[in-house]
């Protein structure tokens, strides 16, 4: 073991009281963060069954991001077991309703020994992990007990690469361990190379291929119905410090925003309760999409306090904007509204989305904007001007069928790890 990775595992055991403070913390708003506790630290281990095709996705984007593949996975090998683990309670909780027929746990944090009990248990045929997954002690413990690794979606971005280079000497080696890499684009892979990852093929998203489920149109329909006949101007997956730059400046249009309503859909439930206060400080009247009742007319502002319901806020709007990009978290899933047909406005901060961003605006189904009065402005223009909100209607089904096909294009290297013969 080199001298980086044991330092790495003296700083996790350092920090194994403050990880234990911190879900203690965020159990305060978010109860969950205390279920299934023991399986975060490597027990319960009693697997349902062995052999499975292990899928890891960390949270909600992620484990959303992993349904095409795992439709592909299913028609490849039909009887195989699913595993999936995720390490937030959005994010099981998610896969518990995508996936009701896999087995569904957290994977544990990466402890030499928990990691390698993990893998002796459930000895998965192989793991595939989404995004930028990069655990050294689990991808040394797979290689150790002959589990092949996938990275798939992989993408890694500037600010990223900057940070795992400052410790190389533990990620190399740990990214070396990878089977295979199905990268989103070339500049990923490029980046990924400089960290080590070898046999990279550059695949595509998988979030283009996403199918939106029937349940979803009708709840889309049932908002409709709920809201009437007002525009929606719909901000998803907010973060902290953007609602109240949000509200501020939709206060500040005045009548301008006339009978629109704002639907505000915050990232975190933990949130729920934060930015109703925010909305009712600034003396808008708010409705709760958990009150399942009609939005009154004089409403000004719909929460959409609700998980696993994204595509059915999209469907019932007429402009989305998308969080974490008007302050410096990287941006949300900006390709969720194309698959919706929905015209899409994101802020500056697109690091998360750099390509996705790029194509949207080239394909004319998305507008960056500079801040929240911009962003204010923009949604209204659009509102009051349907030939341009049809233009970018237009563009968002461009935008959508231009990039499908990643998720067989990942199968296809995946059958290469598994059946290399064939």
């Amino acid at each position: 073991m080199s001298w980086q990775r044991a330092l790495y595992n003296g700083l996790l055991w350092a920090l194994k009281p403050l990880i234990r403070r911190y879900l203690q913390k965020r159990a305060r708003k978010a109860p969950a963060y205390l279920e299934h506790w023991d399986e975060r630290f490597g027990q319960a281990l009693s697997p349902k069954a062995n052999g499975a095709i292990w899928i890891h996705a960390v949270s909600v984007g992620e484990t959303r991001a992993a349904q095409p593949l795992v439709a592909a996975i299913r028609r490849q090998w039909p009887d195989a077991p699913l595993l999936l683990t995720q390490m937030t309670p959005t994010g099981r909780a998610t896969a518990e309703q995508l996936y009701p027929d896999a087995e569904v746990r957290y994977l544990p944090y990466d402890y030499p020994q928990a990691a390698a009990d993990f893998l002796r248990a459930y000895r998965p045929r192989c793991g595939v992990l989404m995004e930028t997954e990069i655990w050294p002690n689990l991808l040394h413990a797979a290689a150790e007990q002959g589990v092949p690794l996938l990275l798939a979606n992989a993408r890694l971005s500037d600010k990223s690469l900057k940070g795992y280079r400052k410790a190389l000497g533990l990620i190399r080696p740990a990214v070396q361990k990878l089977t295979a890499v199905a990268a989103q684009t070339q500049e990923d892979a490029d980046r990924l190379r400089q960290l080590g990852a070898q046999n990279i093929i550059v695949c595509g998203s998988s979030k283009y291929d996403i199918e939106i489920d029937k349940a979803q149109w009708h709840l889309a329909g049932a908002f409709h119905e709920r809201i009437g006949r007002r525009p929606v101007l719909l901000c998803a997956s907010t973060r902290d410090g953007e609602e109240a730059l949000i509200l501020d400046a939709w206060r500040a249009a005045g009548g301008a925003v006339g009978n629109t309503l704002l639907a505000l859909v915050p990232r975190h439930p933990e949130r729920w309760g934060e930015v109703a206060r925010l909305a009712s400080e600034r003396g808008f009247k708010l409705q709760r999409r958990s009150d399942d009742a009609a939005v009154a007319a004089d409403t000004q502002v719909w929460l959409g306090d609700s998980m696993g319901e994204m595509f059915g806020y999209l469907g019932a709007c007429d402009v989305a904007f998308i969080g974490g990009s008007l302050l410096p978290f990287g941006c949300h899933n900006l390709i969720e509204p194309a698959l919706m047909g929905v015209p899409a406005l994101f802020g500056p901060s697109v690091f998360n989305f750099q390509q996705a961003a790029a194509d949207s605006l080239a394909a004319g189904a998305g507008c960056q904007v500079a801040d929240a009065g911009e962003l204010v402005s923009t949604a209204l223009a659009l509102l009051a001007d349907p030939a341009a909100a049809e233009a970018m209607r237009g563009g968002a089904a461009r935008f959508r069928d231009a990039h499908r096909g990643a998720s067989e294009r990942m199968l296809a290297v995946l059958k290469s790890v598994l059946e290399p013969a064939s």
